[in-house]
């Protein structure tokens, strides 16, 4: 009778592995809002200006949707969400910790976003290019 109940066990505890990885990988997916500022360097915005800072949050929110994309096109696969999970990932939760400083800076700052069909903003005035006279006495040849 004791054998028969390990074996139970056992086959038991073969069909309880797949669920339990499967919901392990899904609590990393809902982990990931939480722990992704542990994967940024949080000092890393704080000397940016307005106009850098804009320019850092299209290219994360560009590199999110890029990641997102992979993901969910590696899950068409088989095997697809370990496949996500093991190469994209990663990089994923460090682009929205990223992504979240950059907010917060965007936020401390008083930023506002730039309107599409702003002039660019006019650089420091260029010199003429003057010649130089020649010297007096001096044959110009």
């Amino acid at each position: 009778m004791a054998a028969s109940f390990f074996r139970f066990l056992r086959g038991f505890g073969a069909l309880l592995a797949p669920l339990a990885a499967g919901v392990a990988l899904s609590g990393c997916a809902g982990m990931s809002e939480t722990v992704a500022p542990a994967f940024a360097d949080p000092g890393k915005y704080e000397l940016y200006d307005c106009k850098q800072l804009e320019g850092e949050r299209k290219m994360l929110a560009t590199r999110t949707a890029d990641l997102q994309r992979l993901m969910d096109k590696a899950e068409t696969g088989a095997g697809g969400a370990v496949v996500a999970e093991l190469a994209y990932r990663n990089d994923y939760v460090a682009v929205r910790g990223q992504s979240q400083l950059v907010e917060d800076a965007w936020r401390r700052n008083r930023c506002r976003e730039t309107p599409p069909n702003a002039a660019p903003v006019a650089s420091a005035p260029q010199r003429p290019d003057i010649k130089p006279a020649p010297r007096s006495g001096s044959a110009v040849r």
